[in-house]
């Protein structure tokens, strides 16, 4: 099992902290935003991991890691980047992370130990965090609906109401092999063009419409997103950890 994490962008309403790194390795805590991730990774038991990186790539150097590189970047979006690990996700169960988000160990472990070839998790603690982050949470959070059985029925469209979000996606997902060559076949299908512009909630989002499952994991441990000067703010004063 290998884990993946996905830091090919600039991040660049970071403003000045990403003029010359990329997102992933913004200070949070003491330490890049890469180097929690590694860290979580491991404590769950997930000591394989590759990089894919992009933007600046050259300042993601650190020893032990397997790295693939989005030479289009800047003209492509983060489906792209996953792509550019095709040959480990055809080969081996991986777990994908975003590069700007921090969570605990558990959020690996929960996908490590689950069956299923697509799931991610969600963070049923989304509410009050989104709220110290934004006047209106609900202009920043996005659909998220799950069925008794756990599978997502709808993700990252634009909330109407609270009803219509049962969690937020953290930005991590388990495929495996089986799992990958589903996906491989929808983007296949789609082509180049509409590969680079795919963002992965949209993916996911059109993986269910094709009638592929989706497992769903509830999380209610730490998970924050680094988007702004102002999240890495409110998360140093508040030392949310």
């Amino acid at each position: 099992m290998k884990g993946i994490i996905l830091a090919a962008g600039r991040g660049s309403r970071m403003g000045e902290r990403t003029k010359e790194l990329p997102k992933g390795m913004t200070q949070l805590y003491g330490k890049t935003l890469i180097e929690h991730q590694m860290e979580k990774m491991k404590e769950a038991g997930l000591n394989s991991i590759a990089v894919v990186r992009g933007y600046k790539a050259e300042k993601i150097d650190f020893a032990g890691l397997e790295f693939f590189d989005n030479l289009r970047w800047n003209e492509s979006n983060m489906v792209r980047s996953l792509t550019c690990a095709a040959d480990a996700l055809a080969s081996e169960t991986c777990i994908i992370s975003y590069s700007d988000i921090y969570y605990h160990a558990e959020a690996i472990s929960l996908l490590m130990n689950c069956e299923a070839d697509i799931a991610i998790t969600y963070n049923t603690n989304w509410y009050s965090l989104w709220s110290e982050r934004f006047e209106n949470p609900l202009d920043d959070a996005e659909t998220f609906e799950i069925d008794e059985h756990h599978i997502v029925r709808e993700i990252g469209k634009r909330a109407k109401d609270l009803s219509q979000i049962q969690g937020q996606y953290m930005g991590l997902l388990r495929f495996t092999p089986a799992g990958w060559k589903k996906i491989k076949a929808y983007l296949d299908q789609v082509g180049d063009q509409a590969v680079d512009k795919l963002d992965m909630t949209s993916l996911l989002s059109a993986l269910i419409e094709q009638g592929i499952e989706i497992v769903g994991i509830p999380y209610d441990g730490v998970w924050l997103e680094i988007d702004s000067e102002s999240d890495l703010k409110l998360y140093e004063e508040r030392a949310i950890r």
